[in-house]
């Protein structure tokens, strides 16, 4: 992690901790801040530019994250990096992955 998403997860680290408590109040006691982080960076803001985001902004995203959202993204990610399908290449497995556009 670069030092400007260092410095935004501090700063936002008592709404990613508040999120967390919120998870583990509905039974998902897996869930972490840097779980809740990873969420908002990977997919959420993949195609955003993190570092011009205002601080409401990272917040308002992080406390509409449903757990359904939450635990897809989760799962999606476990399949892509396990060994599930041992009969698929690197580069199948991306396709088999990547997000598409329905027409």
């Amino acid at each position: 992690m670069d030092q400007k998403l260092q410095d935004l997860y501090k700063h936002v680290f008592p709404a990613l901790e508040s999120k967390k408590n919120e998870f583990h109040l509905y039974g998902y006691t897996v869930v972490t801040e840097k779980g809740l982080w990873d969420y908002l960076v990977q997919k959420k803001w993949r195609r955003k530019e993190i570092s011009s985001m205002r601080s409401y902004e990272i917040v308002q995203d992080l406390f509409k994250l449903s757990p359904a959202q939450f635990m897809t993204y989760t799962q999606t990610e476990a399949q892509r990096n396990s060994s599930a399908f041992p009969e698929l290449s690197d580069e199948e497995r991306a396709i088999l992955f990547s997000p598409r556009k329905i027409d």
